[in-house]
């Protein structure tokens, strides 16, 4: 399932989930835009949260975000991984399953 999400919501499902990839993104970006399709096709095997960093700028920046697309993945509400730029979901699927 994809979410999107506002910075609060965030939090909360990171910390009750197992496993969470966190999306951020702006509209703008292009990137952001082809790797939401790639996400779609995960969306049945992990939860899935999007993040606008324009819309959320102060958490955005609180995480470090400084390129867009980045995508964390939280484990047990830990930051396990961290990817910037365009993925296939065959690329972001390898980078969870070698974690």
């Amino acid at each position: 399932m994809i979410e999107h999400v506002n910075s609060q919501e965030c939090e909360n499902k990171i910390k009750s989930n197992e496993l969470v990839i966190v999306d951020f993104f702006a509209t703008w970006c292009g990137p952001c835009q082809m790797i939401a399709k790639e996400l779609e096709k995960l969306e049945n095997e992990y939860n899935i949260l999007k993040v606008d960093i324009d819309e959320n700028r102060d958490y955005a920046i609180n995480k470090g975000i400084e390129a867009v697309p980045t995508i964390f993945i939280y484990i047990n509400g830990k930051k396990i991984k961290e990817i910037e730029g365009y993925k296939t979901a065959e690329e972001l699927k390898q980078e969870i399953q070698n974690i």
